[in-house]
């Protein structure tokens, strides 16, 4: 049996440095009879394990907000108009509905078609930004089937193209490789305080400051870690010194998941604080899925992802927060229930399943263009 030939790639730096990127290696690692070409934009990260023929792109990445990002994506088809002709790929996968390089595959397809597949990002960007909101819409109308995680974000992304293409979505979640985790045994400590654990990227959305500013409002003091890198870095480090609670909250650079993994058995607790929208949430399901209780923001889908393993808090509030840990604080027999039902509940999220799925679909499209 000849091996199904993907395109697919997202245009930033190769390496797990987001949750897309994730993802995908552990996707196409686990998918059968498929090559997968993975385009990218260098450098390439060290030592990163990818399952990909992994390709470089050239054309300079620009952002959203103007001529020059047009000018980007006009280039960019170029570039991948060549490589498709090179590859000769039986399907594309087009990963985020909003950056450059989704709009070039929708571009330079030709007969090949598209499954595209929405990550949070790209629908939080075409809310506020007309340019996005024509990018993602192009996308879906290029697409032969568009994926979502979750019932929530399918909807989400059929309002923005005002319900011309609902046919065309799906819901495939997202999951993690369960096999490789590592369940802890609950405490029966009524430890206090307690050592809090926020990991993720850190920019706007994940409101990483909601965390930050609800420790000065807890009834113990707590202690919190931050482990990422981004945007918001410099601003939520101010912030602590302008709360006085910088001995109370520590910063730690973006780890491997593999070393986030092994970290999860420093803490009590896992906040996860994004404020607005919410793809699918895959680091609390690994926390999850170790038996971490996870205090989360009640947002549309998130609710849905993490279900009953969770205690849930008023979104981008404070004072909402910091009542949600005092609650786990003052019941040590509710932080042990959630450490039994979290990895009973990830197991919902393997990436089986997700592999299943996706590689069902994409048999499926490859056979109706070849029939």
């Amino acid at each position: 049996m000849s091996l199904t030939r993907i395109l697919t790639g997202i245009d930033l730096p190769a390496g797990p440095s987001c949750g897309s990127m994730i993802l995908a290696a552990d996707a196409y690692r686990a998918m059968p009879q498929t090559y997968t070409t993975f385009l990218t934009l260098p450098p390439t990260a060290p030592n990163w394990e990818h399952p990909f023929n992994l390709i470089e792109l050239h054309t300079p990445k620009q952002p959203y907000g103007g001529s020059a990002f047009d000018a980007y994506v006009n280039d960019l088809t170029v570039e991948v108009a060549e490589l498709i002709q090179q590859h000769q790929p039986d399907v594309i996968h087009a990963q985020h509905l909003g950056f450059g390089l989704s709009p070039a595959f929708a571009r330079a397809a030709g007969a090949v078609p598209i499954i595209s597949i929405a990550h949070g990002t790209d629908v939080i960007a075409a809310d506020h930004l007309g340019q996005a909101r024509n990018v993602l819409t192009e996308v879906v109308a290029a697409s032969t089937h568009v994926i979502a995680p979750n019932i929530t974000l399918a909807r989400h992304v059929d309002r923005l193209t005002a319900h011309r293409y609902t046919r065309r979505l799906t819901v495939i979640p997202w999951g993690i490789p369960i096999a490789d985790t590592k369940p802890r045994t609950p405490s029966h400590k009524d430890t206090r305080p307690l050592a809090l654990l926020h990991a993720g990227r850190l920019d706007e959305n994940k409101s990483t400051v909601t965390a930050i500013d609800a420790i000065p409002l807890t009834s113990e003091p707590h202690r919190l870690t931050i482990i990422g890198s981004g945007p918001e870095l410099d601003h939520l480090v101010s912030r602590t010194h302008t709360l006085g609670v910088q001995d109370r909250v520590m910063f730690e650079p973006f780890l491997p998941r593999d070393q986030l993994w092994r970290r999860f058995e420093d803490f009590d607790v896992f906040v996860f604080t994004t404020a607005e929208l919410e793809a699918f949430g895959l680091v609390a399901i690994e926390a999850q899925a170790h038996g971490l209780p996870v205090i989360y923001s009640n947002l549309p889908g998130l609710a849905t992802t993490l279900g009953h393993a969770g205690v849930a808090y008023t979104p981008g509030d404070p004072a909402s927060l910091a009542a949600a840990i005092d609650q786990l604080t003052r019941d040590p027999h509710l932080r042990r229930t959630l450490t039994r039902a979290g990895p009973e509940h990830a197991r919902r999220y393997d990436i089986a399943n997700t592999v299943r799925q996706l590689a069902a679909l994409t048999a499926h499209t490859v056979a109706g263009v070849t029939a």
